[in-house]
This record gives structure tokens, sequence and C-alpha cells, in this order.
């Protein structure tokens, strides 16, 4: 019996493997590259400075790949990490087999992987991003029982020049379509090309974002992805982002996820939504709403939310995009479907109603399986500053923190707001609340202050903390924000210098 899912999966290998990306070895990745006469493989992996880096490979033989898909390559670790000295820098790079997936802009035929770093004792790097994300995820299920699935919001600007046919309206494009969004062709070939590297991709929109200058115009979209574990899915957002810039470059067209592209025009986040699932059971949500495992997730998330910024938020032009009266939070605490709030509990189909029938009377549901539980909590603050395994890693470090944390759910409790905090009439209960930091310097302050709970259990190194409170604090932007209030020159000179960030 053929299985459709296979035989609809966007992903190349996939189908010619009849299996999931899971389950592929080694003589997979072989067998695909004989049969489909593949010249090259690029070996893929992040650096501290959360960009893709590359390595190449010609093929010259079965036996060459043979050894580079076994045993990897060494890399000059000294290069790619700053806490690595060069008198013993050499590290290894080994592939991820599952990762792997056809280069759909190179010119000679390539496979390309993702790859973990090893030591020179053939140990996973203790500092490497992927390896603190693993150690994090490990240690969540060990202590809970619990898995833990996430999905990224990635939202970014096209900028490009001014086109005046089918003008947008300032700060309305959210949802909108062709010819009023410009750039829908190339949102919709990048879910096609991430669908085929093996993203889980949800869908796609245009957003609020757009507007224009004397010379160009600036068009804000998003990408989300489905829930898949942690580690899958930052991998999927790392090669998003990189498919994303191919594209633009294809195009001549600049695409920027900085949090601020100006003040006053909508800024770009990159929202992280969150579940637990124990036996492929979502575990948010009980018979009495919202779970007690899912407030407690939620307490140890708002208990360490400043801190986390420093691996959400960690340029300067980050902190032009938290501010008062907009939809990115800054106050800490947590509502449902509630936009002012730092977590928010959206919609999760848990709704008694046969909604698709109501729309369309000729359907009858009979046999069809029930909606399945999708419920998440969404966590606001960061933005696509964000350096991916650092932050994913810290969100499960702060969701087992809050497990373990006395009196959790009494702290849930006190910090749920069901009201929009920035209306006047509710500005008593505004002022109760703490405020996340406002600039990288507090940032950092505050991750020193926390760093405790983040080595914990060794995930974290002291190093990793030493180096994000390091460079955080060397931006040196104190009160940034009120500095640079009224002086548009001075913003957009700094809006250029971190124009590409993570």
């Amino acid at each position: 019996m053929k299985d459709s899912n296979i035989l609809m999966n966007p992903n190349e290998l996939v189908r010619f493997l009849k299996k999931p990306a899971s389950q592929f070895t080694r003589k997979d990745l072989m067998d695909f590259i004989e049969a489909f006469e593949i010249e090259m493989v690029n070996f893929r992996y992040v650096g501290e400075d959360g960009k893709l880096k590359t390595l190449n490979f010609i093929i010259s033989s079965k036996e060459h790949l043979n050894t580079i898909l076994t045993y990897g390559e060494r890399v000059d670790g000294s290069s790619l990490f700053s806490f690595i000295e060069a008198g013993s820098s050499d590290l290894y790079v080994v592939p991820r087999f599952k990762t792997a997936f056809v280069n759909p802009f190179s010119e000679v035929p390539a496979l390309d992987v993702l790859c973990s770093f090893y030591n020179s004792n053939g140990q996973p790097l203790e500092s490497a991003p992927e390896n603190i994300l693993r150690k994090a995820h490990k240690q969540f299920q060990k202590t809970t029982g619990y898995t833990m699935k996430a999905l990224g919001e990635l939202e970014y600007y096209v900028n490009s020049t001014r086109e005046d046919l089918f003008p947008a309206s300032d700060q309305c494009g959210y949802h909108a379509s062709k010819p009023f969004a410009k750039f829908e062709e190339l949102r919709t070939e990048a879910l096609r090309l991430i669908a085929q590297a093996g993203g889980q991709v949800k869908y796609g929109h245009s957003e609020v974002g757009n507007f224009y200058s004397e010379t160009e115009m600036f068009e804000q979209h998003e990408i989300e992805f489905l829930p898949t574990e942690v580690e899958d899915a930052v991998d999927q957002m790392v090669v998003a982002k990189w498919i994303l810039r191919m594209l633009a470059l294809e195009r001549g067209v600049e695409i920027s996820f900085a949090p601020k592209i100006t003040v006053g025009k909508a800024g770009s986040g990159l929202h992280i939504h969150m579940m637990m699932e124990k036996d492929g059971h979502n575990m948010m949500v009980d018979q009495n709403g919202l779970s007690d495992a899912a407030k407690k997730m939620i307490a140890g998330i708002l208990d360490l939310s400043d801190a986390l910024t420093a691996f959400g938020n960690t340029i300067p032009t980050s902190y032009l995009r938290l501010v008062p009266h907009q939809e990115a939070p800054t106050n800490i605490c947590w509502g449902d479907r509630n936009r002012s709030a730092l977590v928010r509990v959206p919609l999760g189909w848990n709704v008694q109603s046969n909604m698709i029938q109501d729309a369309n009377p000729q359907e009858c549901l009979d046999g069809q399986p029930q909606s399945s539980n999708k419920q998440t909590i969404e966590f606001r603050a960061p933005d696509g500053s964000a350096d991916l395994y650092h932050l994913m890693a810290g969100l499960v470090v702060a969701t087992l923190h809050g497990m373990e944390m006395d009196k959790a759910l009494e702290k849930a409790r006190q910090l749920y707001v069901d009201v929009n905090i920035f209306e006047e009439e509710h500005k008593d209960q505004l002022d109760k609340l703490e405020k996340l930091p406002e600039s990288c310097y507090a940032s950092a302050e505050r991750l020193e202050a926390k760093r405790d709970v983040f080595e914990k259990y060794g995930i974290f190194p002291k190093g990793t903390l030493n180096s994000f409170i390091g460079k955080l604090k060397s931006y040196d932007d104190k009160n940034l924000s009120e500095q640079l209030y009224g002086k548009e020159e001075e913003i957009r000179q700094l809006v250029i210098k971190y124009i590409h960030t993570m």
C-alpha cells in the first residue's frame, strides 16, 4: 500500500527513499547521491554569529563520499567561536543525516546537510549552539517526562525600488494580496523551497508593515511553521532565513530580519510558540482548560523573561521595537489572546463546534477525525536578531525552571491580565508589572543576575554566558532610545549598521 504522507512530501529525499527524514542513514544519502548524479556535498553549520556557514566538497569517488559522511571534517574553531583559542582550535563537523536537502540554488547538483560540532576527543562541543539546545531538551525530557515542541513566526521586510502602481496603505499590509502586496511570489517561492528542504511550514502571508520613502518601498511578510521538536524547529528556521536571503539576492532586492527598520513603523518580531507533549498527547490543556503544567511553564518563562532577552533581542535596535503602546511587549505578564502581554495563549481549536459544516452545509463529517488539540503558548519578545539555538535552549530551561519552581501556579495567577494594560483605565494594573530590559546593557545585567538557572544541569557553559554578557555590554546603549528621540538621521545610521542580523 502506498503511503500518501511519503508520496506528498515535498522533500525529494523522502519521496525517493520512501522513509521520513528522521530515519535517513548514511547509505540512504549515498544511494540518493548516486541515483541523482549529485556532484557536490555542502556541510552547513552555525557559528557564534548565528549565520549559516558552508564547507563544500566535490565528490571524487564513492570511497571519498563514504569518508566525509562517516567522519565529517576538521574546521578552525577559533574562527567560528571567540572563546576557542587558536593554539588548540581544531574541531570536527559531523553531518546530521536527517537534515539533508537538495540545494535549490547551486548550479552544480548539490546536497546540503547540517552538522554538529565535536571536540578533539570526539565528544560533542559543550559550547556549540546546537549542542546547548540538545542538552537542554534531554534534561527537560529526563526531568519531566515531556517532549518540548515549538514553532517560530519568521517576520521580515523586503526592501526594493519604489513602485507606485497599486500602492499599499501605510501600515495596513496585514494579509494583503497581490497587486497590493508586491512580493507575494517571493514569499510563496520561499514556502515551496523551505518545504523541499524539510521545513514543516504552516503558512505565509503579508504583514502589517509597509511604507515608502522617496525612492524605496518596504514591505513586511511572515512565514510561520508547524510545531516540531525544538531542535528541528530551530534547524528549519536557520535554513529558511538562508533561503529567503538567497531568493532576495537572485531578485536584486534586500531582505532584513532586523527588529526595527524605522521608528514609527511596525517592527519585525520572531514570536515563538511552544507546547509540551507526552506519549503524543498535548499536555497544555485538561478538562478545566489550560493545564497546571502549562501555567507552570508560563510562570517559568515569565520569571526568566528579562534574562531571555539576552538571547532573543541581541542588538541595540531591538530596544527600539520593545517600546510601550505597541504590539511588541514591554511588561512581564500573560493573558488569553492578549497581544499586549508578553506571553499570549492563542486560540487552540478547543471549541466544540462544527465550523466546517456551518461554512459548508453539504459537508458530511461522519468518519472524520476529531480536531486535534493544537494549544500552544506564545512568547512575544524575541525579534529577528535572536540567536535561535540559544534562545530556544533558554526557553526550554525556563520551562523546566517553572516546573520545578516553588509557588509557580501562584506566580502565574498574579501575572495574569485579561485587559489591554495600555488603556488609561488600567494604569494601576500596568504600574504593578515588572518591565523588560530597555537596552542590551540592561539585558546583560539581567542575564548575569540569573545565570545560575541557565548553568544548572550544565546546560549553558559559563564561557557562553560570559560571551553574551560581554557582547551585550559592549554596545554601551543605556538610555539609547531617549538619546535618539527625534534624531532621524542617527536612527537611520543605526538601522543600517544592524540591518543584517542573525
